[in-house]
């Protein structure tokens, strides 16, 4: 990855819930660019005096045009905050305090509009109140309208960026909002703002994910470059990698479909109607996602993915860099556990600062526990962090990529070494760290009861392990036909590593997106598993599938298919059932 072109996370205010990804258009309006010059004449003062009347007409008609339009489009109705600015461009005292600028200093239109935002920003200042106080924005928002209007109307417009773009700025008027639903923009980001903003409300009514108070996104992104807004968590990601993509257009997808099943299922317990329990978890990759991982059921996080704290940094992150995200993630009010997995770096994952060699198979090349067991240092620092923060909670250690014994003792001995060094220091800790081994290799199945005599559980990864059990790259289009978990092969090696656990005395748990599709949820339950973690918002279809079933129909339905040879006839046979079962929603007219 060249320089220029490295992921950037970024971390607002989400204003408007959603996630939207696609390619940047940089919005500049001229703000800090405004003329100054005397007027020596008394006829030019009445020439500015019209000139400033003419562009506030100009404003005020635009304004109603805008609002016209936005009434055309359909399922949206005109914005009220657009009522708002066209009321104080009809407002005496605000045009008055511009003219009499213009009249009392001989100054041009443009730098009596900017000395009276100046006089009114004094104002605004001194009022306590977070929602008035951001009020004063309304004001300058109408007078950009007015500023860009006596520049002849050449400043920037949002219209000029075109549909299925991420609108990026400095910041942004409800009336550029409300634009943006016209010309269908996916949604925007931006520096400053906050929940109060008119612009906030404005992209909420009219459902559009958005994200303020970044602070810098304008000046780290490039029109056209890729983004990712989460306007849930109030994340931007700038140049995501391809897998991170799949994930959050994933999210985008599930958001769609999970409201109505939210309000039903998310806070029920995942109890079959014959009694048998199965723990549900969320996968998350920051810590603004935990409130939206329990608005839609999570009980605990099932994985925390790590390699997000290593991005956008000039330096490696410090121990308390680390120890700041997993205290919010272990300690977070509502959750059962928090699982933590040590950091997939190297290979061809993003990563601040190493260097590293290009290698010709990065997914097979050095890459989590293996460059954790080179890089020891870097380890003990993620360790001493995560140690420190299980005092807030139920704390369970996840070590991915595990491929033979030899590594889950080493992973285990510096994870001793660090425990004995913090209490040494007299540092609290938890009362029983959980240490878990991520299956995700197929040699890590083939030794999983010598494996599972090292740890406390286990947890299938089945992104990885389907792509190496079937040899696949996933996110290979010339050959993503044939990924496919329903494969005999990987539910034998489901099979074997949950009874290989069982028979340790060991939980197994699911985190790879498998444990998200609710197509699966019957054939997974029939395999035993303990835990299903997945992206939070998978949580209530699966949650519904679970309370409709019962274990002898999920018993009945894997001792059919694991008698047969093929993916294609196993997913024929699971379809049907789940049809069957489900009509409303895996029929002709479901999924």
């Amino acid at each position: 990855m060249e320089e220029d072109d490295r992921t950037i996370v970024l971390r607002g205010t989400g204003v408007s819930p959603g996630v939207a990804t696609g390619k940047a258009y940089v919005f500049d309006r001229l703000d800090a660019q405004i003329s100054f010059y005397r007027l020596e004449k008394p006829a030019l003062v009445a020439r500015e005096i019209k000139r400033l009347r003419a562009a506030v007409k100009a404003s005020e008609e635009q304004l109603k045009t805008l609002k016209r339009r936005l009434g055309e489009v359909e399922g949206v109705k005109p914005v009220y905050i657009i009522d708002v600015h066209l009321m104080l461009l009809r407002d005496r005292v605000f045009l008055s305090t511009m003219i009499d600028r213009i009249r009392e200093l001989n100054v041009n239109a443009e730098w009596a509009v900017r000395l009276a935002v100046d006089k009114y920003r004094e104002v605004f200042e001194k009022i306590e109140d977070d929602y008035l106080r951001e009020r004063f924005n309304d004001i300058r928002y109408a007078a950009q309208m007015i500023l860009r209007n006596l520049a002849g109307g050449e400043q920037g417009s949002i219209a000029g960026a075109g549909g299925d773009v991420i609108v990026i700025a400095a910041d942004l008027s409800p009336a550029d909002t409300a634009q943006m639903m016209i010309d269908r923009v996916l949604g925007f980001a931006t520096d400053i703002g906050s929940r109060t903003s008119h612009t906030a409300i404005v992209a909420r009514s009219l459902e559009i994910p958005a994200v303020v108070g970044l602070e810098k996104i304008t000046r780290v992104v490039r029109t056209n470059d890729t983004v990712i807004v989460d306007g849930s968590a109030g994340l931007v990601i700038v140049n995501p990698e391809p897998e991170v993509i799949l994930r959050y257009e994933e999210k985008r997808r599930l958001a769609q479909d999970a409201r109505a099943e939210c309000l039903r299922y998310a806070c029920l317990p995942a109890v079959t109607r014959d009694g048998r329990q199965v723990a549900i978890g969320g996968n998350i990759e920051f810590v603004e996602e935990i409130p939206s991982a329990l608005t839609y059921g999570a009980e605990g996080i099932g994985l925390y993915r790590t390699e997000f704290i290593y991005v956008n940094r000039e330096q490696l992150p410090t121990e308390e860099d680390h120890l700041s995200n997993y205290s919010r993630v272990i300690g977070a009010e509502g959750l059962s556990w928090a699982t933590v997995r040590t950091f997939d770096l190297g290979g061809d994952k993003f990563f601040s600062n190493p260097k590293l060699a290009k290698e010709m198979n990065p997914q097979m090349g050095l890459r989590a526990i293996r460059f954790c067991l080179k890089e020891i240092d870097l380890f003990k620092v993620q360790l001493r962090a995560i140690l420190r923060a299980s005092a807030l909670g139920r704390t369970r250690i996840l070590f991915p990529m595990i491929s033979g014994v030899e590594e889950i003792r080493r992973a285990k001995e510096i994870l001793e070494e660090v425990r004995v060094e913090l209490e040494g220091e007299g540092v609290p800790l938890g009362d029983r760290i959980e240490v878990g081994a991520m299956i995700e290799v197929p040699s890590a199945v083939m030794i999983a009861e010598a494996l599972a005599r090292e740890v406390d559980y286990f947890s299938i990864g089945t992104n990885d392990l389907i792509q190496y059990v079937l040899a696949i790259d996933r996110i290979n289009e010339r050959v993503s036909y044939l990924y496919e978990p329903l494969h005999p092969a990987v539910l034998r090696m489901i099979r074997h590593t949950v009874e290989a656990g069982h028979a340790a005395g060991i939980p197994v748990a699911m985190c790879g997106e498998m444990a998200g599709d609710p197509l699966y949820t019957m054939v997974l339950l029939g395999l035993d598993l303990d835990e299903l973690s997945m992206n939070p918002m998978a949580i209530p279809k699966v949650k519904a599938v679970i309370r409709e079933t019962t274990m002898a129909d999920c018993k009945g339905l894997l001792e059919e298919i694991m008698s047969m040879s093929s993916g294609v006839e196993i997913r024929r046979a699971v379809e049907d059932t789940m049809s069957r079962l489900f009509p409303a929603e895996f029929g002709a007219n479901g999924q």
